[in-house]
């Protein structure tokens, strides 16, 4: 009995002659004649199964590749056309911005001129003048027209005069050393550190605390004052107390904080409400921010309605946690400024309660 062989099965493995794969049977339903349905079905009926299988899968691929095609083109032309509405859109928006700068320009005084260009420097682009001078070119009177007109002389003058003020500062700054955190405290402190080095607190001078307070307000107006400065503060603050031999060095850096927290910290203020209202609470909160620490007591005892004022202690707690709850809202969690805030808060609130001990304890 003949074996049969694995690979063609319909093949002896003692047959001479190689074995040849089945013919396809695409060329035939490509270029058959047309015949009656009873010859092609016969016709069909000859061809090997696996040929017709492989007829059908082919021209059923063509089909799936033709509408395969049309999908891809749908696909293009629906993100075509959601790019252009984008483009559309990001085009519209800078218009409306554009003439809402244009109307606010046109409504200042000198003074709020200059004051809006600073703030909006990077409008002035060629999409704002090309847009200005579309409006001047749609105005229905001459005197809105000659606005226009001046405007644009005005502003370019302006506008240049602003730009060579920022490069000059730019070509400044990059002559000079950068300094590291370090320098920038030993800046701020060289007001109160004698010749010698020696720190001694308070200062013999008053005057040399009001230099070191400039000195802090320049360095912050310029950046300096980051979370590296921070950071060198704390880790010299930090130092000096495990050392334990240098208190005037640790009050100075104590009173860097203060100064800092101060300045940062009245940035802001919550005590109006509307154009009128001003809430008391707040206000007298944003008082005491603003005092030197030496001076809180003082201004406790006569605000407070345990002392002098009509403030109740309540009231001050609360607006206190208010403002350490928009400090940790609007400052990085974990960051050295929002600890030095929050803790120059709670500063106030630990002194309020310590005068408020005191007054209640005291005997009528």
């Amino acid at each position: 009995m003949r074996r049969q062989s694995v690979l063609w099965p319909h093949h002896s493995l003692t047959s001479h002659t190689p074995p040849q794969p089945p013919l396809m049977a695409t060329t035939s339903f490509a270029s058959a004649p047309t015949v009656s349905s009873g010859a092609s079905s016969a016709r069909l009926s000859r061809l090997p199964h696996h040929s017709l299988r492989a007829g059908l899968g082919l021209q059923r691929w063509k089909e799936s590749s033709f509408f395969a095609k049309i999908a891809i083109k749908w696909k293009r032309r629906t993100n075509l056309i959601f790019a252009v509405n984008q483009d559309a859109e990001k085009a519209f928006q800078k218009t409306v911005e554009a003439d809402r700068l244009i109307d606010l320009l046109r409504d200042a005084n000198a003074n709020e001129i200059q004051k809006l260009v600073a703030e909006n420097i990077l409008a002035f682009d060629e999409g704002f003048w090309i847009r200005l001078a579309a409006r001047s070119e749609t105005c229905k009177s001459e005197d809105d027209k000659a606005w226009f007109l001046t405007c644009l002389t005005y502003y370019y003058e302006e506008l240049a005069s602003l730009l060579m003020s920022i490069v000059d500062r730019l070509v400044h700054k990059t002559k000079e050393k950068i300094e590291s955190s370090t320098d920038v405290l030993k800046a701020i402190l060289k007001h109160v550190v004698d010749e010698v080095g020696e720190t001694s607190w308070p200062p013999k001078d008053p005057n040399d605390l009001i230099l070191m307070e400039k000195e802090l307000i320049q360095r912050e107006q310029e950046g300096q004052l980051d979370e590296g400065f921070l950071s060198e503060v704390n880790a010299q603050l930090r130092q000096a107390k495990e050392d334990r031999d240098k208190p005037g060095l640790e009050a100075m850096l104590q009173k860097v904080l203060q100064l800092y927290s101060l300045r940062m910290l009245s940035k802001r203020s919550y005590a109006k409400k509307g154009r009128n209202d001003v809430l008391k609470d707040e206000e007298f909160l944003e008082t005491i921010i603003k005092a030197p620490e030496g001076e809180w007591s003082r201004l406790l005892i006569n605000g407070l309605t345990v002392g002098k004022g009509d403030i109740s202690p309540e009231d001050l707690y609360a607006v206190i946690n208010k403002r350490i709850e928009r400090v940790l809202i609007r400052t990085e969690g974990g960051s050295y400024q929002q600890r030095v805030l929050t803790e120059y808060l709670k500063g106030i609130q630990s002194r309020t309660e310590e005068v408020v001990q005191v007054i209640q304890g005291k005997p009528e």
